[in-house]
């Protein structure tokens, strides 16, 4: 009996040591570094940290202080927002007034265009959602829980599992990067500085993940190159550049200014 007991446990032993070598290198064949923080992990709804309340903002695609110019045949899907500043601030998009003063229309946008100078109630909900806009960036760069992983400098070619991320430097974006979790998971980075994206690379949103739960806090500029493929939801305290062809899929968030190039943005 003794020996069948101790035969039983050995092959428990050497199960348990097969399973723990598979979670830790038996990932897919696919090149770069996973980065994972297990103290993430949370039983429930998600892993991550809580997602990013963007309260009125969220009813925008693209939200600015400072104005939203595009050239080219741009294609947004969604609403778009600028205030304090006026429609003025809005170039490119052939805006044309609606009936009742409130919004504008472009044959570019699917979706209401609005301003601080267009008919009452616009003005207020547009304060409302700038205000918004601003306590949401600084929820993110706040956020402490889970402890945060440091972010290279580069991430291109990197695996992210959900979680919180910080970085000290300019991050850049040179090859792809997979953010792989499910659809309730989420990512936050917090990006003391700038983040380049180089041409004709992607974000890659993998097992489920979905762009709604993807946060860039960044707070100096953030320059998308051309064909580029972002995800996410953009909070950006500076500007946000995107070059020709460029496509992003979430929201372009900015205390100050857009710059678009016959983009697609989509809101989703």
């Amino acid at each position: 009996m003794n020996r069948l007991a101790n035969s039983a446990q050995s092959g428990m032993c050497l199960m348990v040591a097969l399973s723990v070598t598979c979670v830790v290198g038996c990932g897919g064949g696919g090149s770069g570094s996973t980065f994972s923080q297990n103290s993430n992990s949370q039983k429930g709804s998600h892993r991550g940290p809580a997602p990013v309340d963007l309260g009125a903002a969220g009813n925008y695609v693209i939200l600015t202080k400072a104005g939203i110019t595009t050239t080219g045949t741009t294609a947004i899907t969604g609403n778009m927002g600028v205030s304090p500043i006026a429609s003025t601030g809005m170039t490119g998009f052939g805006l044309v007034r609606s009936g009742n003063g409130q919004f504008s229309t472009s044959s570019l946008v699917t979706g209401q265009v609005y301003a601080s100078n267009y008919s009452i109630p616009t003005p207020a909900s547009l304060t409302t959602a700038i205000g918004d806009m601003q306590h949401a960036y600084t929820d993110a760069a706040g956020r402490t829980t889970p402890p945060p992983t440091s972010l290279p400098s580069e991430i291109g070619g990197l695996t992210l599992a959900p979680g919180l991320y910080k970085a000290s430097t300019a991050v850049g974006i040179s090859t792809n990067v997979t953010l792989n979790g499910g659809p309730n998971d989420v990512w936050i980075f917090q990006i003391s500085k700038g983040l380049t994206q180089a041409s004709g690379t992607r974000v890659n949103l993998t097992g489920g993940a979905v762009a709604s739960n993807v946060f860039w806090q960044v707070a100096g500029v953030v320059a998308i190159g051309t064909t580029a493929d972002m995800e996410g939801e953009v909070l950006g305290a500076t500007g946000i550049t995107m070059n020709t062809g460029a496509k992003a899929n979430g929201r372009l968030l900015a205390q100050t200014s857009v710059t678009l190039i016959a983009n697609a943005v989509t809101e989703k």
